[in-house]
């Protein structure tokens, strides 16, 4: 979190564009994070995700230039200028989230025009709470904004994918943008990642999301992440199938077995989809219990078949079922360092925290970058404008 960040971040954002440039902005465009409670690393093989928008925001305070330039001052990582008409890869890096927001807009045929901004925000950054997805659906609304087009969101989702995918070289799915753009108040948001269509879930009473941060923090591009993804398609095309969406565990005894590790990467995408939708019937039926089970065998999912938890993450979800108060944990995100999440019943979210807090510590394998963090969260409603 920022630090002297009293203020929430969109509040804080209109302060600093006043201090910077000396008038108040035209718009302020506001996008949470999000957190998935189940459904990791099934968006990119076309099945199913169930995440939640968390109530930390990255907003965007804004004024339209008359001019193909953007002037922007970030309050974690200073100030960038870049032309719209240049070449995304070549600003600086985390401006690239911004120009490849305009280059793709450009692209799909809008006439979209330069703006002077200031960014806030209050997402943990590399803890896999999607603080880049968070950004890019904010700066498509104040594209969106100071050049009078109307702001598909959809569209916008798939403008921040293409920024992840194609500027910044991580093949990701869109379960991120989607989220930011669409999430809903109380409910978490079921995506059929084939065909975007999604649907609300409205969340159980009788549970509460606690958000732990280990501290640790691991950049997804350049890491196993690609691997995993291509591992997924070439099983899929030696199955015969668009994705492994298509694929049941019957289908996986045509599969050269001495390939065992593609094997275990479909075994879990294929069961994590079933687990999604038992996790939605699990929430429908108020059955607290079940869907704390199906995230806690998601865990042990991607820690042993997909191989992308890490240290940090298996020593604080043991951490959480160790408590009386916990009725399921898992990693969530990409995976390898960042965030987990529990379940955790109501009412006695105070104590499960401060038992995370107390007997939790980093392995020495995996030392933490920042200090370890327990967010207690509510499901919070997709970007808007809020000036």
């Amino acid at each position: 979190m920022p630090k002297n960040s009293s203020l929430l971040a969109k509040d804080r954002v209109q302060e600093l564009f006043l201090a910077e440039y000396g008038s108040m902005p035209a718009v302020i465009a506001r996008s949470p994070g999000r957190v998935n409670l189940i459904g990791e690393h099934t968006d990119y093989n076309e099945g199913f995700v169930l995440p939640i928008a968390v109530p930390f925001d990255t907003a965007i305070a804004a004024s339209p230039m008359n001019s193909s330039t953007i002037r922007v001052v970030s309050e974690g990582f200073g100030e960038a200028t870049f032309d719209l008409n240049g070449d995304p890869s070549l600003s600086p890096f985390w401006a690239r989230y911004l120009h490849g927001v305009g280059r793709y807009l450009q692209q799909a045929g809008q006439t979209i025009t330069g703006w002077t901004g200031y960014i806030a925000t209050d997402i943990p950054v590399g803890a896999n709470l999607s603080s880049s997805a968070a950004l890019e659906i904010a700066a498509g609304l104040i594209f969106s904004s100071v050049s009078n087009i109307k702001a598909d969101m959809k569209q916008l989702a798939y403008a921040g994918q293409y920024v992840e995918n194609s500027i910044l070289g991580l093949p990701s799915g869109i379960m991120d943008q989607m989220t930011c753009a669409f999430a809903e108040r109380d409910s978490a948001l079921l995506i059929d990642c084939r065909d975007l269509s999604f649907n609300p879930v409205k969340l159980p009473e009788g549970a509460a999301i606690v958000v732990m941060d280990t501290g640790t923090r691991r950049e997804l591009a350049g890491t196993e992440y690609a691997k995993r993804r291509r591992a997924c398609e070439v099983t899929a095309r030696e199955l015969g199938f668009q994705s492994l969406r298509d694929a049941t565990h019957s289908d996986l005894n045509r599969l050269d077995l001495r390939n065992g590790s593609n094997l275990k990467r479909a075994q879990h995408v294929i069961t994590e989809n079933i687990r999604v939708k038992k996790a939605v019937e699990a929430i429908q039926s108020q059955d607290i219990v079940e869907l704390g089970r199906l995230m806690t065998e998601s865990h042990a999912s991607l820690k042993n078949n997909y191989e992308v938890s890490g240290p940090a993450l298996d020593e604080i979800v043991k951490n959480a079922l160790n408590s009386q108060y916990c009725f399921g944990a898992r990693m969530t995100g990409g995976g390898f360092a960042g965030c987990a999440i529990a379940l955790v019943k109501s009412g006695k979210v105070d104590q499960f925290c401060s038992e995370i807090l107390a007997n939790f510590k980093s392995p020495s394998s995996q030392p933490a970058e920042a200090p370890t963090m327990v967010y207690p969260v509510r499901a919070s409603a997709g970007a808007s404008l809020i000036l």
